[in-house]
């Protein structure tokens, strides 16, 4: 059975200091990185996704006209080719397979909703290399890790996520999220053997 690792989001601007920094983000970059140095060969496929928001418009009542509520409407964030929509220089993606870009002119919050630069989805990757199995780590527990995994899950996939490997927005809503995606029937475990 092939399996396939998910690297939601690790951006500057969901890192320490970025424009909707999380706490621990950047511990996540470093960590992730650290299980891409022993795991990358156990994976069929290695798929990073990126926000990549337009700069010159609301992105569909993504970006806020005022004050953010931080539910529907959000700061300005992740703006393409800004440094704020780079991937966390602890984050090293040499071993990434495909990099995948959500977002552009629309709200979006799962990897499946992204596509390559060869315009391909994440489903149709999935589907080609048969992987059953799919390892979710990332930035936000509470939004777009949650997306990205209960999607995998409605794509008959088994989702592991690796609590050692996501940071959230905030406590309460992430332990929220996952006691949805265990009720979901994702496995809720470190990245530990």
């Amino acid at each position: 059975m092939s399996k396939a690792l998910f690297i939601v989001d690790v951006q500057n601007d969901f890192t320490e200091g970025g424009a909707l920094g999380v706490d621990g983000g950047d511990a996540v970059a470093a960590a992730i990185t650290r299980h891409l140095a022993e795991h990358a060969a156990d994976y069929a496929l290695i798929i990073a996704s990126r926000d990549w928001h337009d700069g010159d418009s609301d992105n569909g009542g993504h970006f806020a006209a005022g004050e953010p509520d931080y539910v529907e409407t959000w700061p300005v964030h992740c703006v393409a080719g800004t440094e704020g929509a780079d991937y966390d220089p602890g984050l090293d993606t040499a071993s990434v397979t495909h990099h995948v870009k959500k977002g552009q002119g629309r709200p979006a919050y799962s990897l499946f909703e992204g596509t390559t630069e060869e315009g391909r989805t994440v489903g149709e990757l999935l589907d080609e290399r048969g992987v059953v199995d799919v390892d979710v780590t990332g930035i936000a527990t509470d939004y777009c890790v949650r997306a990205s995994a209960l999607d995998a899950i409605g794509h008959g996939r088994h989702v592991r996520i690796f609590t050692d490997l996501i940071a959230g927005v905030a406590p309460d809503s992430s332990e929220r999220a996952l006691a949805e995606l265990g009720h979901a029937g994702a496995e809720i475990v470190t990245s530990a053997p």
